[in-house]
């Protein structure tokens, strides 16, 4: 399921022009926070150090934000017809990055300490919750369309909460299955990305069918992008990824491939529930040897292929939607990227 280069060149070349777009509509957005809300989000979004000096550390890779502007242009419209929409989920996203954090105790994120370690818990939420407001500020301020927008990232939101309450909830079972997890993804993932393409569809047509093929290839590419990044989580570069791998074996998270291992193969269930269950957390070396035992039994090949199927289903709701291929070229370029995201950083060409 290899990716060959011309396509990920292809993908970064999409994401680095929907940045080119976006952040400037975004960095408006944010200025607009009085601080210390407006330098905790400089920081987090990779703008500024931590006492508010210009840096550029990388805001991630923008994938939302770009599946709105392809999306946009996929449904008949121009690159700038998606910024808003772009504006909009990358907003949502990072208030969700800057509680998910917290609530994971991730220390690190994009390759530094995470904007709660440095400002504190407190002020970590509030900027999260501040980026949400400035969202549904957008989302009011398109008024041709600005009831659907605000109902879709409404019920989307809520898709994302209901989620990661999910995910959190897993922690403490062992008797989860794929179609659980497929579940809470859908809403934990799923619901941003298929968010993203539907708006950046709705700023340039009111064909309902066309926004919900578009919706659904979203909601596709977020459910592979997920299962991609679960095994990133055990066996990527922790370079590229900017934060520690094997993190969710850590915090005894039921990622895809665990969760595979536990429904499919009972000696390692039983061994995954032994660590998963006891007082204290498995010790790095702990956590090593139980991601070979789930490589060795073919976890991590399963959650490829379903991954791949994702993209794949993506890509026929694309059919409905257009037969232009030049129209339809960013948003195969993201999907054709996905399994190998973490080679996208706009900042780093390896």
């Amino acid at each position: 399921m290899s990716t060959p280069r011309p396509r990920l060149a292809a993908a970064r070349e999409v994401l680095h022009r929907a940045w080119q777009l976006t952040d400037p509509e975004l960095r408006k957005s944010v200025n607009r926070l009085d601080d210390p809300l407006r330098t905790v989000a400089a920081y987090h979004f990779g703008w500024a150090d931590k006492f508010g000096r210009p840096t550029d550390t990388g805001s991630g890779k923008g994938v939302r934000g770009a599946l709105a502007i392809a999306s946009a242009v996929a449904a008949g419209g121009e690159d700038s017809d998606g910024v808003p929409g772009a504006v909009i989920v990358e907003l949502v996203h990072n208030f969700s990055l800057l509680h998910d954090d917290i609530m994971d105790d991730d220390r690190r994120r994009r390759g530094r300490p995470s904007a709660w370690v440095v400002f504190g818990r407190a002020q970590a939420i509030l900027t999260g919750d501040a980026l949400l407001s400035l969202a549904f500020e957008a989302a009011a301020d398109r008024s041709r369309v600005g009831h659907a927008v605000a109902a879709d990232l409404s019920v989307a939101l809520l898709e994302v909460v209901n989620g990661q309450s999910a995910d959190m909830l897993f922690e403490n079972r062992m008797d989860i299955g794929p179609d659980q997890w497929q579940s809470m993804a859908s809403g934990k993932t799923g619901a941003l990305f298929g968010l993203a393409c539907a708006l950046g569809a709705r700023a340039v047509t009111t064909d309902e069918r066309r926004i919900e093929a578009l919706r659904n290839a979203g909601r596709h590419l977020g459910l592979a992008f997920q299962l991609v990044d679960d095994v990133l989580g055990l066996v990527g570069d922790p370079d590229r990824l900017g934060k520690a791998v094997g993190g969710d074996i850590l915090r005894r998270k039921k990622s895809a491939p665990i969760v595979r291992a536990l429904h499919d193969d009972p000696r390692l269930a039983t061994i995954l529930a032994t660590a998963y269950t006891r007082s204290r957390p498995p010790s790095s070396s702990e956590a090593a040897d139980l991601v070979a035992l789930v490589e060795r039994s073919g976890a991590l090949d399963w959650a490829r292929t379903e991954a791949d199927g994702f993209r794949c289903a993506a890509m026929t709701e694309l059919d409905t939607v257009s037969t232009d291929p030049q129209a339809r070229r960013a948003l195969e370029a993201i999907a054709d990227a996905v399994p190998r995201w973490d080679r996208l950083s706009r900042r780093n060409s390896n």
